[in-house]
């Protein structure tokens, strides 16, 4: 069972910066797709940005130009939120995909995604 355990989100106003983190297992390595998702009130849950095992990334384009997803040497990830805007509200989950292999970040996009954070609510204030 993959635990990743977030950080506390937080309230910002537009504008503004957040940066989210999560914890990963020492087992996860590079065979592994990660990602961020949120989810809105009355929302469908929405893939944010996904990193793959050799490093690269895909961006939702909502989000282009305005998050980064990013790992650490041990595997945890990051999510560094600039420009934020109102509808970024959300609840913000990392997950995790074993894929067997090293992918790149846009075919990361396309899994089911099984093994979740806890969550971490993000406000932003217009």
């Amino acid at each position: 069972q993959v635990q990743l355990v977030q950080s506390a989100g937080g309230s910002v106003q537009a504008g503004g910066s957040l940066r989210l983190s999560c914890v990963a297992p020492g087992y996860i390595d590079s065979r592994y797709c990660m990602g961020w998702f949120r989810q809105a009130p009355g929302k469908e849950r929405e893939g944010v940005a996904f990193i793959g095992g050799d490093g690269t990334t895909n961006y939702a384009d909502s989000v282009k130009g305005r998050f980064m997803i990013s790992q650490d040497n041990s595997k945890n990830l990051y999510l560094q939120m600039n420009s934020l805007k109102p509808e970024d509200t959300a609840m913000y989950y990392c997950a995790a995909f074993r894929v067997g292999l090293a992918l790149g970040g846009t075919s990361c996009r396309q899994f089911k995604y099984n093994y979740w954070g806890q969550g971490t609510q993000v406000t932003v204030s217009s």
